[in-house]
């Protein structure tokens, strides 16, 4: 059986230089750059802490323009002096974030929106407390929360509703865990409170930066929102034989919107 090769395009104009084509080269870069810092990039969760809406595995897309821009929206972390955001806006409750962790910004976390400038924000007894409302709170049965070497343990599962109407899934593993009680937080301005939706194992805005949680998130951090996982690998397989990992694929979470 032949191969067949591509001819070049016959062209009456003058050979490319190598310098024609390096601008080329640049040019095709920059585009490249420019999409990816302006419209959207894709994230790996290395954790389960946003359980059960975001999985380890998944491949999640975040949205840069509904924030606007700043220099953490950059594809590649500079250290450039933060100069505030153009186009900026404000998230809403319930909203998804791809973010620079301000203890080492090379780090891309993800946590969920539930406190906004302004706003009062407290854990009582596990539940979430906005401007002393409690968010409401629906049983949903029980799930599986997956840990970083492929274990996993029950955990309940709940329906959480903010004030806003905003619904998500959250889990809970225990029903006073060190977390679940906290004093009540203002939010300041140009910042945001985050949590995780897997709540007994994340390291949220409820925990400090010197201890190596958010604490509170500046808005400036913000890289984008998290809207669609776009495929997911069960990282548990890298313990079985090579020729079942195709297996590992969860096809259901493919293409999914992020809520």
């Amino acid at each position: 059986m032949s191969l067949e090769k591509l001819a070049p395009i016959k062209s009456s104009s003058k050979p490319t230089t190598w310098r024609g084509q390096a601008v080329q080269l640049a040019g095709v870069v920059a585009l490249v750059f420019l999409a990816k810092g302006a419209l959207a990039e894709p994230f790996y969760v290395p954790s389960g802490s946003m359980e059960p809406t975001l999985m380890i595995g998944d491949a999640l897309l975040a949205s840069k323009f509904p924030y606007g821009y700043g220099t953490s929206s950059l594809p590649i972390q500079i250290n450039l002096p933060e100069t505030g955001r153009v186009l900026g806006e404000t998230p809403k409750l319930g909203d998804v974030v791809v973010f620079r962790w301000t203890g080492d910004r090379s780090q891309a976390w993800v946590k969920r929106v539930v406190g906004l400038p302004g706003d009062r924000i407290q854990m009582r007894q596990g539940q979430l407390f906005i401007n002393d409302r409690a968010a409401g709170l629906k049983p949903d049965g029980l799930g599986e929360a997956e840990d970083d070497n492929g274990g996993s343990q029950p955990a309940h599962r709940y329906v959480e509703t903010l004030p806003n109407g905003v619904s998500h899934l959250i889990f809970k593993m225990r029903d006073n865990g060190p977390l679940d009680n906290t004093p009540e937080v203002t939010v300041p301005p140009g910042m945001l409170f985050v949590l995780g939706d897997n709540r007994d194992n994340s390291a949220d805005s409820r925990v400090p930066v010197r201890a190596g949680g958010v604490g509170l998130l500046p808005i400036d951090n913000l890289v984008g929102r998290a809207d669609a996982v776009l495929g997911s690998w069960d990282l548990a397989m890298r313990h079985q034989p090579l020729w079942t990992w195709p297996s590992g694929f969860r096809l259901a979470r493919f293409f999914t919107a992020i809520r």
